[in-house]
């Protein structure tokens, strides 16, 4: 459920999960609401034969604010990515498995006491800061406008920054370089030389051959993560919520890797890496 979705991957991903499942009368799809709609339309999800939805930009604080009930996490974030629905009810449960599916992406747990800065107070933003001081890492939360980073941290924690400074872990939450990839460093406030002081570098934008974000990370010795990683952990936590059966996440990752290649590179069945928004 998004505005706009085209661009997801989570569909085949999925449906990929689902038939190795084998649940073959279960079907993933995308659902483009405008934000005028998606109450009526959410509403009506459980009675039409849907289990669950995942919910990317812009309605995930919509989806929160309209469940019956929400998991802890989902309400101390304050935004929530994952629907169940119950149709004999009309219950809808609220959950959000983009801060666990964080978490699950990055190399090794965080350290307590390690230092992160994020980028970005939107709703990725919230789940990655509510994912790190949970592990008693200390916070930093950066955004263009500043008073979004302060009412993050007023509501989460971590401390709210105007300027950026090395750290162990930077991660990106913002859409710079989505759309064009000479942009990724356009109104942050890191340059590409910058990434040298962060040990571990997370982009949640992906694209095929990688971001420039990544890419100049990677040059500079960082390890990378992308948000593909996170596209998964997130997505497979999400269908073990609506099947209860375990998900298998390498399959979901070759589905989305397949998908997000483009159409020359899927002639040649050339390996690249994938690209993914965060808004999803």
């Amino acid at each position: 459920l998004g505005w706009p979705v085209a661009h997801s991957r989570s569909p085949a991903m999925q449906n990929a999960a689902l038939q190795a499942l084998g649940l073959t009368g279960w079907r993933y799809q995308l659902l483009p609401v405008p934000p005028e709609a998606f109450a009526e339309t959410v509403r009506a999800l459980g009675a039409a034969g849907f289990r669950g939805a995942n919910v990317t930009i812009p309605h995930k604080e919509a989806a929160l604010a309209l469940a019956t009930s929400a998991t802890d996490r989902a309400t101390a974030i304050g935004a929530a990515n994952t629907l169940t629905f119950d149709a004999a009810s009309g219950a809808v449960r609220a959950d959000n498995t983009d801060a666990p599916g964080f978490i699950a992406a990055l190399p090794q747990p965080p350290v307590a006491g390690s230092t992160a800065l994020v980028l970005g107070a939107g709703g990725s933003a919230r789940a990655v800061v509510h994912a790190l001081l949970e592990h008693r890492v200390e916070v930093e939360v950066w955004n263009r406008t500043p008073e979004r980073a302060v009412a993050l941290a007023r509501d989460l924690g971590g401390r709210a920054v105007e300027l950026a400074r090395p750290a162990a872990l930077l991660v990106n939450c913002t859409a710079a370089g989505l759309e064009h990839p000479s942009s990724a460093f356009e109104g942050l406030p890191v340059t590409a030389d910058d990434l040298s002081t962060y040990a571990t570098v997370v982009d949640l934008v992906y694209r095929p051959g990688g971001t420039e974000f990544l890419a100049a990370a990677q040059q500079r010795g960082c390890t990378v993560v992308d948000g593909l990683q996170m596209l998964v952990h997130q997505g497979a936590l999400s269908l073990e919520a609506w099947t209860g059966l375990p998900a298998p996440a390498d399959i979901m990752l070759a589905a989305a890797r397949r998908s997000s290649l483009p159409p020359t590179h899927e002639l040649r069945s050339s390996p690249s890496a994938t690209r993914r928004s965060p808004r999803d």
